[in-house]
């Protein structure tokens, strides 16, 4: 029997990076667009666990499915690891990335521009914490934004391995390295250990 997973996110450049990252297991993949609509749980966490778990639950006790939540961003170490739970909300929802970007940049200055990526991932259904699991990618911020690939902050982070931004990165490469892509990957091996 084949298994039902919601992926619960209202990003679509996050389903369209999750879906390759769980394909071929004997799953079938279900987004928000394919069930009834369900209010966006209030992310009230402290961190990313917190605000992960909060999604995951808040979905799986609404629809009688296995669901996989994540919640994910960028902390510079320079702002005290800002702008951390709040990147999708850094300066305001209506605020531009360009805009966010120049902002980082304006705060850094000449300051070390250390960062990373994180994904906080969990797996829920009922009222029942099934998985969890945390990965996180070190880098740098860039000295400019560049690159048109990826979503978000992909622009400005620099991943030194690579000489290049997230965002300059092919689909694959960045499926290699990625914060969502190595939290995925775990949930993979997890999915696919005997129950």
């Amino acid at each position: 029997m084949i298994r039902s997973l919601l992926i619960a996110t209202t990003n679509p450049n996050k389903v369209r990076e999750i879906r390759p990252l769980l394909a071929g297991l004997p799953l079938e993949l279900v987004t928000l667009a394919d069930v009834a609509a369900i209010p966006e749980p209030n992310e009230t966490g402290a961190t990313f666990w917190e605000n992960a778990r909060i999604k995951a639950l808040a979905y799986a006790r609404a629809t009688d499915l296995m669901v996989v939540a994540e919640d994910s961003g960028l902390e510079v170490d320079a702002l005290d690891g800002e702008p951390g739970i709040h990147s999708a909300r850094f300066m305001g929802a209506a605020t531009s990335y360009p805009d966010r970007f120049q902002e980082i940049f304006r705060r850094l200055g000449t300051r070390p521009r250390t960062a990373r990526f994180v994904t906080a991932l969990a797996v829920a259904r009922g009222d029942t914490l099934l998985f969890e699991t945390e990965a996180r990618v070190e880098g740098q911020i860039a000295m400019a934004a560049s690159g048109v690939h990826g979503f978000g902050y992909d622009p400005i982070f620099w991943y030194p391995p690579f000489e290049r931004t997230t965002a300059q990165m092919t689909d694959s490469e960045k499926a290699v390295v990625s914060h969502r892509a190595r939290a995925f990957r775990n949930l993979r091996h997890w999915l696919r250990s005997p129950a």
